[in-house]
Formats: C-alpha cells, structure tokens, sequence
C-alpha cells in the first residue's frame, strides 16, 4: 500500500506537470549545461500601504513599552510561571517575590545582559538572590514549558476572524550567534565562518517560535528539522515545514514522508534538480519532461525495507532514538539497505514536491513568505538579544540552552502582547475596514518599533498595560510591591 500510494503520487505529479508545461511561461525545461530546469522568479506581490499606519496607531496609544512590561504582562495574563513558583511552598520565598525574581533573570538571559547587570538596579533583589532563583528554580525544562504556555495562550487568544484559521505550517532555519573564544570548547562554524553555535528555530506562519533547540555547528539541520516538528510541545500539529536548502536532503524528504508531514523547502540550486521515474520502461513517457528525468525508482528495495524503516520512523516518533543518532548510524555506514531504501523513498518524494513546486506560483510564494517569516523572526532576535554585542559570554552547554530559551520566552511574549494590541486597534471598525487584502496578508505581530529592549527598565507587577482583551489571569502580585532595574545600553 506505502509503495503503490507514492507510485501514483508521483505519477500524477508528473502527468500534471508534462500535460501543464505549454501553458507555464515561467518554466522550461531543455537540454543545457547548466542544467535542465530554467525557473523564473514569481513577480512581486502589491506591497502592504496600511500596516505602517496600524503600527503607528499601536504606539499612539500605548507609547514606547519597555521590554520587561511585555514579559510582565504575559506571565500575568497567562499564568506561565504558576508551575515553577507552586514548588516554593515549602521554602522561604512568597509566590510573588519568586515571581519577581524570575522575570529578572529571564529578562538577564533572553537579552544577553547577564544576572549581573539586572542585579545592578535598586529593586531590592540582589544578585546572589537573583542567581539562587535561576539554580533551584529556572532549569531548562521548566523554562521550555513557561515558553510552551505562553506560545498556547496565542494561539488561544486570536481572533480566526484577523488572523484566520489556524496554520499546520512551519518554517525553520538556523541562527549563528558567536560566543567567547575563551576556551578549547569554543567551535567554529565553517560556512558562517566564525566561532560560536547554532540555535535551530521554528515559528509558525504567524511569526510566533514554536521551537528552539541549542545544536553543534557540525549538527544536521535536517536532524534539527525534524526534531522541531515532531517535538515543539505546542497544541499545533505541524503537517508542513519550509526550510532552505540546508535544511533538506533526499534523506530529509524519506525521513518526513515516513512521518506523514511535508517539506516544502527552497531548492537554491533548482536548476540542476533529477526527476526520478515512477516506472521502468516507458522511455517516451513526460516528453517535455525528458531533458530532466533520470533512472527510476527502486521500489523492490523499499518493499524490501519497509518494516526496518518504519522501525527507525517509530524509534523517533515514540522518542527511542533521537533523528540525530539514526542518521549518525547510517551515515557511517552509507550502503546500508535500510538507509538506501529511505534515500529511494526521499527520491520518490522530492520528485512529487519538485513536479507540484515547478507547476504551482502559489505553492512558490507559499514557501518565500514563510521563509521570510524566518527571516524577520531571526531580525527580532538580533534586537531583544543586544547584550554584549550579541556575544554568548559562556561556553558552558547549559548556560548558552538557558539563553535560548530566555530568548524564545521573550520573544514568544513580545508576539502575544502585540497580536492582543493589534485585535483591540482592528477590532474597530474604521481600522478594520482600512486593511486591504494585501494589508492582511502582510500583518504580522512580530514588530518592535513600539518597544525599548534596555535602557532604565522599571518592573510593577501592579501595573498592567491597558488591553482590552481577556486571557487566562495568572498570579497577580501587590500594587506596591515593586522590582527595579537599571541595565546600561549597550
């Protein structure tokens, strides 16, 4: 049944594409050096006219919000931190100043300023105080699932008649950040070119990050992909991921097909792309697709392998092996049957993406404006992450994974507070009707022309930014109680 589906996928794809070439004027296919496949770039799209004055209306009526206020204002709203600060009881630290002192690490850690610089200000906490609370309360896991928390609470509070229905897609990339070259553990990227380490991202096609993961410079970002979208944590199920060209391989599209969730990436070097045959002999099959075919699929050696590579599908879907340690396994050994099998079943595969992705503008846009997403998400990054010129100051694996995910934290609440500004501008008339269809599809809430990452940031808990819209209310500490800050910019 596997193999007599992805037949006929393949071959339908590939009908579509022969029997719809007269009619592509961006697409031909011909004998050449450079390869068969001339693909030409899709026209722009109308450019967004409405967004900029949206986004000025946001910062009319709230002014300049400091960072930490967006952070307070998600914890608050969505209760985030109730898990960690329920395990003091017992201790001598209260609920709320627990609470406190947990923003202002998390504020330390996802702006690079460090501990030190948070503790510096006159709220009360010192540093000793503050770096206690990040040891006994703030590990990796219980970071992760405050970020969980808060990317759900999103998804829960937009409005499907703004945003729309509920997206399955993904797109993912890797971010360099460059650390200290303070010791013999600091790596070297060699096609960044320089030393530090990779964080591997995912956000869904609203601009909200689903996933981070900490990953070595020599790491698969195929590995990486599929991690992400098998283990985000999240209440979204992920159907499709757009990624770069790094982030796919024939070997990507086996391991996903098995998987059941597409990889739609952006293919740089489409030119020199084989399209496999779903049969033997039929040499005079696809005509116009002749100059780009190449031998055909082996299905006996899939048919062969089936349950050894629904065994290793399972291994990651049940978290027995991680995708990094199956690939590391059959790299080392490339003529293994198993991983000869899943590369004819990515071969299968990318020929039915390729045929759909030459044959579709939209499915081509499609994949451009989720990478773009990408790329505005990393854009963000470089502006809440300023410390220290953008520098990890550590080598130790468990501080650098606690940056990202501070990271993600504040991230991930910068998008949650805007999409509730953005739903109280639209939800009024005159604003909503001012949004052009191109204005819609461009409207984002990852933008920060309406926030101040540093500076003099002065943390209440007791005050709360004016929004409209309800979420689930967390913890809520005293009015008068109080922290204070003071970070130097830069």
């Amino acid at each position: 049944m596997f193999v007599d589906e992805l037949r006929e996928q393949m071959t339908t794809e590939l009908t579509l594409l022969n029997d719809g070439m007269p009619k592509l004027s961006w697409l031909d296919i011909a004998e050449r050096k450079s390869g068969a496949i001339r693909l030409t770039a899709a026209e722009a799209q109308p450019e967004p006219r409405n967004l900029r004055r949206v986004k000025a209306e946001v910062q009319r009526r709230w002014r300049i919000v400091p960072l930490v206020d967006m952070l307070k204002e998600a914890v608050l709203r969505t209760g985030c931190l109730d898990a960690v600060t329920s395990v003091s009881g017992g201790g001598s630290l209260s609920p709320e100043v627990l609470a406190e002192r947990l923003l202002l690490v998390i504020y330390a850690y996802g702006t690079n300023t460090g501990i030190k610089a948070v503790a510096s200000g006159g709220h009360g906490h010192t540093e000793d105080e503050l770096r206690y609370v990040r040891r006994r309360y703030l590990s990796a896991e219980s970071a992760r699932a405050i970020a969980v928390q808060i990317a759900n609470a999103t998804f829960t509070a937009r409005s499907a008649e703004l945003w729309g229905q509920g997206s399955t897609a993904v797109a993912s990339d890797s971010t360099h950040v460059r650390a200290y070259d303070q010791n013999l553990f600091t790596e070297w990227h060699s096609r960044y070119g320089g030393r530090g380490v990779l964080i591997y991202w995912h956000v869904e096609k609203k601009s909200l990050a689903i996933h981070s993961q900490l990953i070595n410079c020599t790491a698969s970002e195929v590995a990486a992909m599929i991690e992400g979208a098998m283990r985000h944590g999240t209440t979204m199920d992920v159907e499709a991921n757009y990624t770069d060209s790094h982030g796919q391989s024939e070997i990507g599209f086996g391991i996903t097909r098995l998987l059941n969730f597409d990889l739609l990436p952006r293919i740089k070097r489409i030119n020199k792309v084989k399209l496999y045959r779903p049969v033997a002999g039929e040499p005079d099959a696809y005509p116009q697709l002749t100059p780009a075919l190449t031998r055909p699929i082996r299905w006996e050696l899939i048919a062969q392998q089936y349950d050894q590579m629904i065994k290793c599908a399972t291994a990651i879907r049940t978290r027995t092996a991680s995708t990094e340690a199956i690939l590391r396994r059959f790299t080392r050994n490339a003529s293994h049957p198993t991983y000869a099998a899943m590369l004819e079943v990515g071969r299968a595969q990318k020929t039915i993406f390729v045929a759909r992705y030459l044959r579709l503008r939209d499915l081509q846009r499609e994949i451009e404006e989720g990478l773009n997403v990408m790329e505005s998400s990393n854009g963000a990054n470089s502006v809440i992450a300023y410390g220290k010129g953008g520098e990890i100051a550590s080598n130790r694996r468990d501080e650098q994974e606690m940056f990202v995910l501070c990271l993600r934290i504040l991230q991930s609440a910068l998008v949650y507070v805007n999409t509730l500004m953005l739903q109280d501008v639209l939800g009024e008339p005159e604003w909503a009707d001012l949004l052009t269809p191109a204005d819609r599809r461009g409207l984002t809430p990852l933008f920060w022309s309406h926030v101040r990452p540093y500076g003099e940031v002065n943390l209440d808990m007791g005050a709360r930014l004016d929004l409209a819209a309800a979420s689930v209310p967390g913890p809520r500490a005293p009015a008068d109680q109080t922290a204070r800050s003071t970070v130097e910019n830069g």
